[in-house]
């Protein structure tokens, strides 16, 4: 390739358009894999059963249900990501998310009484039932970011 087809494709509006868009895109990114690395860190903490001391141990139900943690937090997260157009507006919405998430988590894990025990038991069944109470939470809270 001769140095005036070089200088005219890296001259592209596709290439100047990818240059000037993936450090944003890789900022997004960041931001809001951060937020669900603090989603799930604080929800740990937070926890009932502490899933990730049960995940050492070898409990496939709280490596289910820990899994359905993260798939809760990613849904409306990946959806603020996809809606919000700035690193503020990624940030105010996906705070607001995780709060609104966790919250919801935790009035599940009062309403499903008893799966505490149970996930420490190893009961996979009552895993699933927790994830999918989780993700039915996260995808209407996904479904309401679009409003």
């Amino acid at each position: 390739m001769d140095p005036t087809s070089l200088s005219n494709a890296l001259s592209s509006p596709e290439v100047q358009a990818f240059a000037s868009g993936f450090p944003v895109m890789v900022m997004h990114l960041g931001l809001t894999v951060g937020l669900l690395v603090v989603g799930a860190a604080v929800y740990a903490v937070l926890s009932p059963w502490k899933e990730i001391g049960l995940i050492r141990e070898g409990n496939s139900a709280a490596a289910v249900a820990f899994a359905g943690i993260l798939l809760g937090l990613a849904v409306p997260l990946a959806v603020s990501l996809s809606v919000s157009t700035s690193l503020r507006d990624i940030a105010i919405w996906g705070v607001a998310t995780v709060i609104l998430q966790l919250f919801a988590f935790r009035v599940i894990d009062t309403l499903l009484t008893g799966l505490p025990q149970r996930i420490r038991d190893g009961e996979v069944s009552a895993a699933v039932l927790l994830v999918g109470a989780k993700l039915s939470t996260a995808l209407i809270l996904a479904a309401a970011l679009t409003g």
